[in-house]
């Protein structure tokens, strides 16, 4: 009997019916069935993006009824709302920002307990600009032998096109996808690095722009490419497909991807509100449980099930994108100016790397991307970080899901972590060269040249203290 003709016929009926199959048949289930869950119908949200990914694969490969779950996928109209709903109750959980968990436990924009046990993906990102921007700064980028612009690129040569069009008297302006999102950091990060201030935040003044060369501001993904393609914004920072959206049109070029700002940097997360793991703690593992077979399913055999995984992607329910627009990124390439598409194996990590893990340390660094850019007003000692951390990251959790699908014979031992204190060795595998170590946030803040660090702060829109 097909996934297909169960579902037809209802779920609880459906349960029925896999009850009367052999036991040989289920074995896998009918050892998760040992699980007595709390709640086993589900809806989940998410955004229209290929980081969606492990959610949609967890569907439509059968890991979620697998494990006794029943699951509605819905796709959300922006991030804030997806924040809310998961928050009120109206979603059990969702894909997320990795920033937002972090965000509205420590009371920055909305206050309540979120928390993530499972890390969704590393990369994926990229920064587009205009083909009108592309094209002051291309004269300014250097070429490899091929003849071709060498990369990664530099914001240097952004910061000259920002300085041309400031004596014109004209502003320039970026579109991000949220506050807290790893986009905003992103390009943030990329920006001061080729000496571009992209602005502050204070308590009296959210807008992210004190003091700004760039002025970011947000555009839900899937609107990027027409707002850049009506002149709102002359760049973005944003998820794929959107970034490769503008190729296709041919109306931008992708100057970088987040893994040449920081390689294998951590994404999205899966989260729920604490109340909610607290009370379905069982579903909560279902849940994480067939989370790690999507991520497995979607690197494994050297990224084999990519191009199955793009036509899942493509349907209209998920990204709803064409596929050729997601295997343009998510198949090992991916295509900056018109034409020069290069191999990217990384550009989407699911699995490997331990992607899935949720590191203590990757939380570290988006907490200290917040102190960095004024969203967290006053210094904060390193003990401070290490424990929102521990607050908002279930490595924990994750484990027992992990052991679990171990003794299951789902996965290998030796692709969890097992033993690791929740922080990944010091990198220095950043475009601007900066070692990043999660036990020493303050020490990596001083070290940057751009942004608040020791006991600075915004006032009355500058920067005081020292």
């Amino acid at each position: 009997m097909t996934r297909t003709s169960i579902a037809a016929i209802g779920r609880r009926g459906a349960i029925g019916l896999m009850m009367a199959v052999s036991i040989a048949t289920l074995a896998p289930a009918a050892a998760a069935a040992k699980m007595k869950l709390e709640k086993d119908e589900l809806k989940l949200g998410f955004i229209k993006l290929t980081d969606m990914a492990p959610l949609a694969i967890a569907k439509e490969k059968g890991f979620f009824e697998d494990e006794g779950l029943y699951v509605t996928l819905e796709p959300q109209a922006n991030w804030k709302v997806l924040l809310d709903r998961v928050i009120s109750g109206e979603l059990d959980g969702a894909h997320m920002l990795a920033g937002q968990p972090l965000g509205a436990t420590i009371g920055y924009g909305t206050q309540a307990h979120v928390i993530t046990a499972f890390s969704m993906d590393l990369n994926g990102n990229g920064i587009t600009v205009s083909n009108d921007v592309w094209a002051m700064m291309k004269p300014h980028l250097p070429k490899g032998p091929d003849g071709k612009v060498a990369h990664p690129i530099k914001a240097d040569a952004l910061k000259k096109v920002i300085e041309t069009l400031r004596a014109q008297g004209k502003p320039f302006n970026m579109g991000m996808v949220f506050p807290v999102s790893t986009h905003n950091y992103e390009l943030r990060y990329w920006l001061a690095s080729g000496g571009i201030n992209p602005g502050y935040y204070s308590p009296d003044n959210v807008s992210g722009q004190i003091g700004a060369d760039a002025l970011l501001s947000v555009t839900p993904p899937p609107q990027m490419p027409s707002t850049l393609e009506a002149g709102t914004i002359s760049g973005y920072s944003v998820g794929e497909p959107w970034n490769q959206q503008a190729v296709i049109k041919g109306i931008g070029v992708p100057v970088i991807t987040d893994y040449e700002i920081w390689k294998n940097n951590p994404e999205k997360v899966f989260g729920v509100t604490n109340g909610w793991a607290e009370k379905n703690p069982n579903a909560h593992l279902a849940v994480v449980k067939a989370l790690i077979r999507a991520g497995k399913w979607l690197d494994e055999n050297n990224n084999a099930n990519r191009d199955e995984a793009v036509k899942i992607l493509a349907k209209p329910e998920y990204v709803g994108a064409d596929a050729k627009v997601i295997a343009n990124s998510m198949t090992g390439t991916f295509e900056y100016e018109k034409g020069d598409k290069r191999p990217v194996p990384d550009f989407n990590v699911f699995y490997r790397y331990y992607a899935t893990y949720p590191f203590f340390s990757d939380a570290v660094w988006y907490l200290s991307q917040m102190r960095r850019w004024g969203q967290i007003a006053e210094a904060k000692p390193d003990a401070w970080y290490a424990e929102t951390a521990k607050k908002v990251y279930r490595p924990d959790i994750y484990l027992k899901a992990a052991k679990a699908l171990l003794d299951e014979g789902k996965i290998a031992k030796d692709e969890v972590p097992w033993d690791s204190d929740g922080f990944r060795a010091p990198t220095a595998e950043f475009i601007d060269g900066i070692t990043y170590d999660g036990k020493k946030p303050n020490d990596y803040l001083k070290s940057l040249a751009i942004g608040l660090k020791g006991n600075q702060k915004v006032e009355s829109n500058k920067v005081v203290g020292n």
